[in-house]
């Protein structure tokens, strides 16, 4: 594929590559980079706890009694509008999202999304009446997206290179973190007689919001973003701090920094960061169409069924003992961080391709199974095909979660930095949206069709493993710098070369890198 030959090109000509193979010290003996990550666990990897925890009380609040009988048991449109609206909320604001990133930072979109959850969890926990429960979850949905588009570029470009797929991987899959979390929380107050049965689970979901706003002010700025404001002392020092360990001679460090700052620069000169850009070369509409596809394949492969409507999931292979789906939500739930993490971990030995169509092929074949598995459950109502259903959740989502990890890690590396928190807003655009309607239409297809609303994601989930074969580049390898070129040419390295200044890397006398030169 000319995707793998271009990335191996890249590859071959990288210095910075060169260096970090050389560069063996695991990040646990590093001081500094120690100090960092475990401030990045509560800072920014929690993030999506929040996303996670919002889909799993969701799935659980339907088994609780109290929750139904004071919401007079919501169903059909209304409980598809309600799980939506967390989704819809973060539609209305992604817009806006991109130009806080580049504006006043990664850390501080982190701080004001968080902010904005605070308020709306205080809301939902509050609520009185279903207008109030809706319209906070609204403002939980407005919060998300500035979290999670602020710590994905972050960790992008922030941590060591060589830890930064397995980071974000690991950053993604706190979903099911956050998911564990409010499974629990829901299974123990489940017997409660009065409303703190569900006031409690919903209060909860503050934790990781408070987390954030506590522990972001021990973490270091993008170092890219810096250099983008004028501010690229800063960056050195930071590079030098958490890359080099104080070590300002470090190799790896100068050639980092050279080539981020050469890049960071050109792009800046010949970008107005206009929305337009990105369609205006064949490059940048490659791109944002691999960003919608992540964005819209992410929930459009079956995973919203369960993800938000488990319990009418199980309903249809006779499984309606609330107790006994909120049991198969935590484990499932379980499960999942478990590959989830072992997919995050994959990321360093396998191709970002190799890892996607795995991923879809697996989901395909099992989905098919359980398809057949659920209408032979509705012929003749046997309990081995009510089991096998159960069984192929978990191996579905086993498939499911090996793609997982790769949603920020593969689009930040697709975009280069000056269209990066578009890009992040594109794919969180796709993925909400998408969202939105699947949690408006599940409950309905479910209702209406049973078993059979299973086949449109079969016949789906094919489509969609063709469409990544054909269209998604491979992007394992080079550094998020000159991957910014791999779209560019047929040659992916002729776009921009830095010069043999820039090569030698930081001058703390005069505080300039290299520049790039376009060949004519």
């Amino acid at each position: 594929m000319k995707g793998q030959t271009d990335v191996a090109l890249v590859a071959q000509e990288s210095e910075v590559k060169r260096l970090l193979e050389l560069d063996t010290v695991p990040w646990y003996k590093r001081k500094n980079l120690r100090k960092l990550y475990l401030c990045l666990i509560p800072a920014v990897l929690g993030v999506e706890m929040t996303s996670g925890y919002d889909g799993s009380i969701l799935n659980g609040l339907q088994a609780v009694k109290p929750w139904l009988d004071y919401f007079d048991n919501p169903g059909g449109a209304l409980l598809g509008l309600i799980t939506a609206a967390f989704s819809i909320g973060a539609v209305v604001a992604i817009p806006f999202v991109p130009y806080t990133n580049d504006r006043i930072g990664r850390k501080h979109s982190i701080t004001i999304g968080s902010s904005i959850i605070v308020l709306g969890v205080i809301l939902q926990t509050a609520a009185v009446n279903i207008e109030m429960f809706l319209v906070s979850r609204l403002i939980l949905g407005i919060g998300i997206p500035f979290c999670i588009s602020g710590a994905s570029q972050l960790i992008a470009e922030l941590t060591h290179p060589r830890h930064t797929s397995v980071i974000n991987g690991l950053f993604n899959e706190s979903w099911y973190a956050g998911a564990i979390i409010a499974a629990g929380v829901t299974l123990g107050t489940f017997n409660m007689p009065n409303n703190w049965a569900w006031r409690i689970p919903s209060l909860l979901q503050v934790a990781p919001s408070l987390l954030q706003l506590m522990f972001i002010w021990f973490i270091p700025e993008s170092p890219r973003w810096l250099v983008s404001r004028d501010r690229s002392d800063e960056a050195f020092e930071i590079l030098v701090k958490y890359h080099g360990e104080g070590d300002r001679e470090s190799p790896l460090v100068l050639a980092e920094f050279a080539e981020i700052q050469t890049t960071v620069r050109f792009e800046m000169e010949n970008s107005k960061r206009r929305w337009v850009e990105l369609l205006q070369t064949p490059g940048n509409r490659r791109r944002v169409a691999v960003a919608v596809c992540v964005g819209f394949f992410s929930q459009w492969s079956g995973n919203g069924l369960v993800s938000y409507y488990l319990a009418k999931v199980l309903a249809t292979v006779g499984i309606s003992d609330k107790r006994k789906q909120n049991q198969i939500n935590l484990g499932l739930t379980c499960w999942n961080l478990v590959t989830g993490i072992t997919g995050a971990f994959l990321t360093k030995k396998l191709n970002r391709r190799t890892q996607y169509m795995t991923a879809f092929v697996g989901m395909t074949v099992v989905f098919a199974c359980w398809t057949g598995a659920s209408a032979q459950y509705a012929n003749t109502k046997n309990q081995q095909a009510a089991g096998a259903v159960v069984g192929m959740i978990f191996v579905y989502y086993m498939f499911y979660t090996i793609m997982h990890p790769l949603t920020y890690v593969f689009i930040t590396e697709v975009f280069p930095f000056v269209h990066r928190s578009k890009g992040v807003g594109i794919v969180q655009l796709a993925t909400r949206a998408a969202a939105s309607f699947n949690q408006f239409v599940n409950p309905i297809g479910l209702g209406a069709l049973q078993w059979k609303y299973y086949i449109v994601y079969v016949v789906w989930l094919a489509i969609e493993t063709t469409i990544i074969w054909f269209l998604y580049p491979e992007t394992k390898g080079p550094t998020l710098e000159e991957l910014g070129r791999l779209f560019e040419d047929e040659n992916p390295m002729a776009k921009g070369k830095m010069d043999p200044d820039a090569e030698r890397g930081y001058s703390e006398a005069d505080g300039k890198g290299g520049t790039i030169h376009l060949e004519k």
